[in-house]
């Protein structure tokens, strides 16, 4: 059964992200696909529009998974780098969920605010696809949502196919914007 009221969930497109060299191609390459598959053209007027972005404000603040990935250090709240690019960016109203962990929905109230705009499934968008977006789309599917990843709006450096076929095998849809 296919969801009935789908929303756009937009994974950490943040200007700190430009700096990190993991995911600069595949942000690159989102970047690049952003006339079909960007929030902007995404039809706002009639379904949510959410994003997230990771930012830090203490150093006891996901210590585990910043170890793993020192290159989040510089993800401070108030540094700007946490803010969302200029080409996705959101307009008035569309909430940017600040997220510590790798799915927008652990400790956050994503799925609070998907619930109160009735939303049944969501489109996951952004960056890392295996990490931030697979947490996301991971999460989302846990939570009863029907799960769309577009191929062309995610984006990684080396393990993007291998995510994008773990994916369509137990989680989300995998649908092509061509």
């Amino acid at each position: 059964m296919s969801a009935t009221r789908y929303a756009l969930v937009v994974v950490d497109m943040s200007v700190g992200l430009r700096r990190h060299r993991r995911v600069h191609s595949g942000r690159r390459r989102v970047l690049s696909s952003l006339p079909s598959s960007s929030a902007r053209d995404f039809p706002r007027a009639e379904l949510a529009v959410l994003f997230t972005t990771v930012a830090y404000n203490s150093d006891d603040q996901a210590r585990i998974f910043r170890e793993k990935l020192p290159s989040l250090n510089v993800l401070q709240v108030g540094s700007g780098l946490e803010e969302i690019d200029e080409r996705v960016a959101p307009i008035e109203g569309e909430p940017v969920i600040v997220k510590r962990w790798p799915s927008g929905f652990f400790r956050t109230d994503l799925d609070e605010r998907l619930r109160a705009a009735d939303v049944d499934g969501v489109v996951v968008t952004g960056l890392t696809t295996s990490g931030c977006v697979r947490a996301t789309a991971l999460d989302a599917l846990q939570y009863e949502y029907r799960t769309v990843v577009p191929a062309e709006a995610v984006g990684d450096q080396g393990t993007h196919e291998a995510n994008l076929h773990d994916f369509e095998v137990k989680y989300a849809d995998i649908l092509s914007l061509n």
